[in-house]
């Protein structure tokens, strides 16, 4: 016996002596009325357990007064549930009003008891004297209601308790999920022995036919071909239009003329034609069995169907064992259950970890994604984005899941919405990778107009520009920038500033003094090439003078300009630009003379000896002023 009542500490009426009670108690057979004999038993509640120790002594506290039977286990049903949420049945209130009329009824729940009391107007009591009460009835029960046995009172409680649970969790037989498991396994073993029966086709036909293989690439259309067609010569008069579009029959017709296959017997085609029918019959099954798989799955997991597909979320559920061990799995798990490259583990803890630590060990990267990687929504984001998709997608299957395992709804709102927001986030996404690129190869950046006066950051604060600060330039000489006199005080402090700049920095004349020495040696430079190429060109020419007597030449214009340099010494050279000038325009008109001298001789012919240079040299000092050099050689 059970009794479908909440038990609660409150008193819904006062228990009135004059007035005599009866006490309402629930059975898996039906309501009993008892009425109470003696209430003075009632008050002592610690020892009210002692009078229902034997039939007998229970037989003088309370009394069997009207009991009402359930017709069928669905009207225990109903009555059940209704109590349970403290609510009197339909056939429970006729039964009340016929049988209470006036007296206080003890009840097991004070809830129940309002209830009753708010619509049929009936007092009802409800303390621990009467839970004491209730304990005896229920010790007692069989033998206080004749014809109620033990055996068949221990069927009826199992039977309730077992519709109650039912109902309770929403149970039916079509939420049974083993029917999904076997169903995905047999679709994925038939994917199987299809693509193997199509092979097998292709390679035993292509022996006659090779060229068919690349015209036909669908193996179901391949099929069919070779059953209607059989021998190649029958191609040009037969009709493919059901079978293949036009442009592949007129291909597959001339190629059966000219195909380089080899001849097979009638008895080959036939069996080749039994093997085409088991691989149309397989794929005709194939399809009534996707049909069913997605009806059943549409039944019990509508939510997941709606966000990953029947597939992937059969494929799940029979990862998982069953829907409800797997919406015990955390999000994580779900993301990556699958990436164990196919090893069948029970336990879907012990399969990620090894497919983690197996990562570890190799050295390779973690998984992303295992099973839910086929979904669309992974399928249809770019590769860098398809690590967030999957991780947001196993968040929102896991919700999906539990949903629909443990929810009351029974439809698909809840997958439809999650699936919504998802697409959302991928195209948010996919926005944030192209302004990316964007900004960086592709298209032109946004170019912003330039506030000066603005800057950046919180409150975007506006302050004025810097000025420009025209007492911080340097002045070179007072008569380019003339400066108004000051006291001789602070001409005085201001005098080693003054000097210490003038250590530091050049005055004008230095500078031009270091430009013309600079501009000197450029000019040295180019002399001393030009001089080179006059020498090669005197050893080159007829003319009568030794070549002895330019290098001396050359040597005492050396000397002199030594002697200039030295005169032109910063300690006593020129003290003026133009001083500096007027020397070096004089230096050149001396070089060009001389140069002019040189190239008047013709080369010589032969080199003098030492001896010879010696007398010339002494007959040159002997000679008169006035007599040329040639006249004596």
């Amino acid at each position: 016996m059970f009794c479908f009542a909440k038990i609660s500490s409150c008193i819904c009426g006062p228990l009135v002596g004059a007035v005599a009670m009866l006490v309402l108690f629930e059975t898996p057979a039906g309501f009993a009325l008892f009425k109470v004999l003696d209430e003075g038993k009632l008050d002592k509640v610690e020892d009210l357990w002692k009078e229902f120790t034997s039939a007998e002594s229970a037989r003088k506290i309370v009394k069997l007064q009207a009991f009402n039977k359930f017709e069928n286990t669905s009207d225990a049903l109903s009555a059940a549930t209704l109590l349970i949420d403290s609510k009197p049945s339909k056939g429970l209130r006729k039964f009340l009003r016929a049988h209470c009329d006036g007296e206080t009824l003890a009840v097991a729940d004070s809830k129940l008891g309002n209830a009753i009391k708010d619509k049929l107007k009936i007092d009802c009591l409800h303390n621990n004297a009467v839970m004491e009460l209730m304990r005896g009835l229920r010790n007692q029960l069989t033998e206080l209601i004749s014809g109620l046995a033990v055996q068949d009172l221990a069927p009826m409680s199992l039977g309730l308790s077992h519709s109650l649970s039912r109902y309770k969790l929403k149970f039916s037989p079509d939420k049974v999920d083993t029917m999904i498991i076997q169903a995905i396994g047999l679709l994925d073993d038939l994917d199987k022995e299809l693509n193997t029966y199509a092979m097998r086709v292709r390679e035993w036909y292509g022996w006659h036919f090779p060229e068919l293989a690349k015209i036909v690439q669908d193996n179901i259309q391949y099929a069919k071909a070779v059953k209607l067609m059989g021998n190649r010569t029958n191609a040009v008069s037969l009709d493919f239009s059901e079978i293949l579009s036009d442009e592949t029959e007129t291909e597959l017709k001339e190629a059966a003329v000219i195909s380089m296959g080899t001849e097979v017997s009638d008895l080959d085609l036939v069996n080749i034609k039994e093997l085409c029918d088991q691989v149309l019959a397989l794929s005709e099954y194939r399809a009534q069995l996707y049909d069913y798989l997605k009806s059943r799955m549409n039944t019990i997991a509508p939510n997941l169907t709606a966000l990953v597909g029947e597939l992937v979320g059969a494929r799940l559920i029979a990862h998982g064992g069953s829907l409800l061990n797997l919406a015990k799995q955390p999000g994580s798990t779900v993301q990556i259950l699958g990436a164990e490259k196919g090893l069948i583990l029970k336990c879907m803890i012990v399969s990620t970890v090894f497919a983690l630590f197996r990562a570890l060990k190799t050295k390779h990267a973690t998984p992303k994604y295992g099973l839910i990687f086929h979904a669309s929504l992974v399928g249809q984001a770019a590769p860098k984005i398809k690590g967030k998709i999957s991780r947001s997608l196993a968040a929102k299957t896991a919700l999906a899941i539990r949903y629909d395992a443990l929810g009351d709804g029974q439809d698909n709102s809840m997958g439809l919405e999650n699936r919504a927001k998802l697409e959302a986030r991928l195209r948010v996404l996919e926005g944030r990778e192209l302004g990316h690129s964007a900004g960086s190869t592709k298209g032109k950046p946004k170019i912003e107009f330039y506030d000066k006066d603005r800057k950046r950051g919180a409150g975007a604060l506006i302050t004025p520009a810097k000025t420009y600060n025209s007492s911080a330039d340097l002045v070179l000489s007072q008569a380019t920038d003339p400066t108004p006199t000051k006291p001789a005080s602070e001409q005085e402090a201001a005098l080693p500033k003054k000097r210490k700049r003038q250590e530091t920095e050049p005055t004008p004349t230095e500078k031009s003094t270091d430009e013309a020495l600079a501009n000197q040696a450029k000019d040295e430079g180019e002399k001393r090439k030009k001089k080179r190429k006059k020498l090669t060109e005197v050893e080159n020419s007829d003319s009568p003078i030794s070549r002895d007597e330019a290098e001396e030449q050359v040597k005492k214009k050396k000397k002199k300009k030594a002697k200039v340099e030295n005169t032109d010494s910063p300690i006593g050279g020129p003290t003026s630009r133009d001083e500096a000038e007027g020397q070096v325009k004089k230096k050149k008109k001396k070089d060009s003379k001389q140069e002019a001298e040189l190239l008047h001789h013709p080369p010589l012919e032969e080199e003098p000896s030492k001896k010879e240079k010696k007398k010339k040299h002494v007959e040159e000092e002997q000679a008169p002023a006035d007599m040329p050099s040639e006249t004596f050689l």
